[in-house]
């Protein structure tokens, strides 16, 4: 089993970092499709108060309790801080969305043991591997 199949069959909750509730929004799409595909889905974004019956948070740091991935929907420059919160909530593993990428970030998060996805699709990688 290759390392992303291992991080989706290990997960149970993803923080996304830019849900938006908008429902024509990348992020409510993909967020919504790994809900239905049995995922906690925790809204990380300070303009919204709730999405998908879930409250949702200001920023990674004030997310209770342990996450297994950080989906980022946010555009590149602000992977760096969102990097050193998920390290300081020690997650498993970092999805950058298509178009997100950051190669100092990534490499810091690989040093810190978290395992990184960049500029990927995290709905195409787990329909992949869910029809493969």
């Amino acid at each position: 089993m290759n390392r992303i199949a291992e991080i989706l069959a290990s997960a149970r909750t993803i923080a996304v970092v830019g849900l938006s509730s908008k429902r024509f929004r990348p992020s409510f799409g993909v967020a919504e499709y790994m809900r239905r595909a049995g995922y906690r889905i925790i809204p990380v974004n300070p303009f919204e108060r709730e999405i998908f019956s879930e409250q949702a948070w200001p920023d990674l740091d004030a997310v209770p309790g342990p996450v297994d991935i950080v989906s980022i929907f946010r555009r590149s420059e602000f992977v760096p801080e969102i990097v050193e919160a998920a390290i300081r909530k020690g997650v498993k593993a970092i999805w950058m969305q298509e178009g997100v990428m950051h190669e100092a970030a990534a490499r810091r998060a690989r040093e810190a043991g978290i395992e990184v996805a960049m500029d990927r699709c995290i709905l195409k990688d787990h329909r992949r591997l869910a029809y493969a």
